[in-house]
Formats: structure tokens, sequence, C-alpha cells
């Protein structure tokens, strides 16, 4: 019987990592977290996963970290994700998304580490020119973030040419929703997911939701996007793991969605509708770079892995948020 490696987490305390850790878990691999856990939270790393409270630009620790636990896979969810913010302040993203990144996969090239799954965005295509969004799309970001992101893709590109790695790069689209055994969920305070946000409203941590843009050309005038449950999200990065592990020479860049859009509105209507409640809306103006509508087509992660999400419902979505926010009003 093949021992399965161990995979180091970066940013494993946070929203989407601390899944991908449950996922890693649940399907027998070793677990290591690096998270300096400056919007991450130590309970949510569990108590069997050893911690390394640090920062992924900190070589040293990084490549001590990657030595002492044979660390065969590394991946990165560690980075800044506020769209209006990296528009604000686009030097800090890329720093905390481009600049860090690339002293990680240096560790990692200098250690020997043959796997790296990247947490990219569908905000590396910016505006798309075709919906749904392919992976051959263009990819033309419109807010430092995305470009950020997309910078990475790049640096992986070459690395993977140049050195003995492979790496999967998943775009994500929307990602929403919890841990439906009630073990991880959105934590982060102020966060502007907008099914967090709702939720927040619905158990009254919130007076209202804003509808950033009800102007753009879709078909009740608010952004459309495509939500991806983050238990979901997590499974397929274990299938890309397995992926890189089994094909040590091929490397994948894929999106990571239901290949579905819902409207602004359309998901305050759940969340009205799961919580049998009327939450307020608060028209406002848009956002800096915020695209009308990011719907994925994923039927590329389809054939290429054994990918079948088991939560594709925007409504259980919701459920699963909001069972979450429960619990944590009463953490």
């Amino acid at each position: 019987m093949t021992t399965k490696p161990t995979v180091l987490v970066t940013g494993g305390a946070g929203y989407i990592g601390s899944h991908a850790v449950l996922a890693l878990k649940d399907a027998g691999y070793g677990v290591v977290v690096i998270d300096n856990l400056v919007t991450g939270f130590d309970w949510a790393v569990p108590a069997d996963v050893p911690l390394v409270r640090g920062d992924i630009a900190d070589q040293p620790l990084v490549e001590a970290t990657l030595r002492d636990h044979d660390i065969k896979a590394i991946m990165h969810f560690a980075g800044s994700v506020v769209v209006p913010e990296s528009v604000e302040n686009p030097l800090k993203y890329y720093h905390n998304n481009s600049a860090k990144t690339r002293d990680l996969i240096d560790s990692a090239v200098r250690v020997g580490v043959p796997h790296f799954i990247f947490s990219s965005t569908a905000a590396t295509y910016g505006t798309p020119e075709e919906s749904p969004v392919k992976e051959t799309t263009a990819q033309r970001p419109i807010n430092p973030y995305g470009m950020s992101k997309l910078m990475t893709e790049y640096m992986l590109r070459d690395v993977a040419a140049a050195h003995p790695m492979n790496f999967c790069a998943l775009r994500y689209f929307n990602v929403a929703g919890a841990d439906p055994q009630g073990r991880s969920g959105q934590s982060t305070a102020g966060a502007t997911h907008l099914i967090k946000v709702a939720v927040e409203a619905a158990l009254g941590k919130r007076t209202s939701v804003g509808v950033f843009g009800t102007d753009f050309d879709t078909p009740d005038g608010t952004g459309v996007r495509d939500y991806i449950h983050v238990s979901d999200l997590a499974a397929a990065h274990v299938l890309a793991l397995e992926a890189l592990i089994a094909d040590p020479k091929r490397s994948h860049l894929l999106n990571c969605g239901y290949g579905r859009g819902f409207s602004v509105l359309e998901v305050l209507d759940a969340v009205d509708r799961v919580t049998n409640m009327t939450i307020e809306r608060v028209m406002q103006p848009r956002r800096a770079g915020d695209p009308p509508a990011l719907i994925s087509d994923n039927s590329a992660i389809l054939a290429t892995f054994p990918w079948e999400p088991r939560y594709a419902d925007l409504d259980l979505i919701v459920n699963h948020a909001l069972a979450w926010e429960r619990k944590l009003s009463e953490r």
C-alpha cells in the first residue's frame, strides 16, 4: 500500500484553504498548514494538523517546513482577495499575491517539491468577450487582483518549463457556502462575498445588503456570477493533486464553476426563500473593477478530472452558509 504524500496548505486557516485541509484529511493525505493569521483563524485548523504561524515569503521558515514534513505538494491559497480594495491599493495585491508567491515558488524549487496547486480566479479574464468563459478565452484582467493572479499563472508556467515541477491553476468563479458537516465556513469579519453578507443580514448582523450596480447589461441589471460550493471546490483540489501525481509531466489550467449564473437579485431572492424573511436591499453604484457577468464553461475540468459536484444548488449553498453563520454566532 502506497502512503499518500503530505501536502502544505498555505492560507489553510482561511475560508477556502480550511475546506481544502478537510478534503485532504478526508481523502487520507497528510496535511501541514502555514498561515500568518492576518485573515485566518487558528481554530479553523483541525487539532491534529500542524499549524506553522508565519508568512509564505519567510523563505527560511517555508523551506524548513517543507523539509521537516517531507512535503511533496503545495496547495497555495494565501493571498488578498477583495477586488475593490485591489483597485484602491494595488501595491498590496502585487506584494501579497505576486511577489510573495514568487518567494514561495522559489522555496518549492529549492527544496524540490514536485507539485503545486494554485488558487487562481475568473478575474483573470476581466470582462470576457464570450460567455460562458472557456480556459482559452483571452485573459485581460480589469483590476489588480486579477492581474496579480495572472502573473502567478505565468510564473508557474515558466517554472514548470524550467524545473521538475508540474502545476494546476484552478480559476475559481464565486465561492460560497460552508462545510456540510459544519466544520468550517466563511468566518472573516467584513467579508464582501454576497451570500455571506446576505446571511449575516438575515441573522441581524447587518441591517441591509448593498446591491452594487443595477445598470449592467444583464437580464435584471445586476451582476451575474457562477456560484460554486466551497466543498465542491475543495474536492476539485484533491482531484487536481491526484492528477499531478499520476502524470508529473502534465500541468493544468482549469475553470472551477458550475456553468450557470445567478444575478445578485436572484441570490437575494434565494436567501429570502431559505430564511423565510425579506432582507432589505440598498441599491448602490457599481464598484470599481466589477464585470457584468462571469459564468464558467466547466467542460474541461469535467473531462479532465472525475469531478462530480455534489452541492450544485443555490438554495443548498445558502442553507450551508446560513448554518455556519448561526454556528459563528455561538462562538
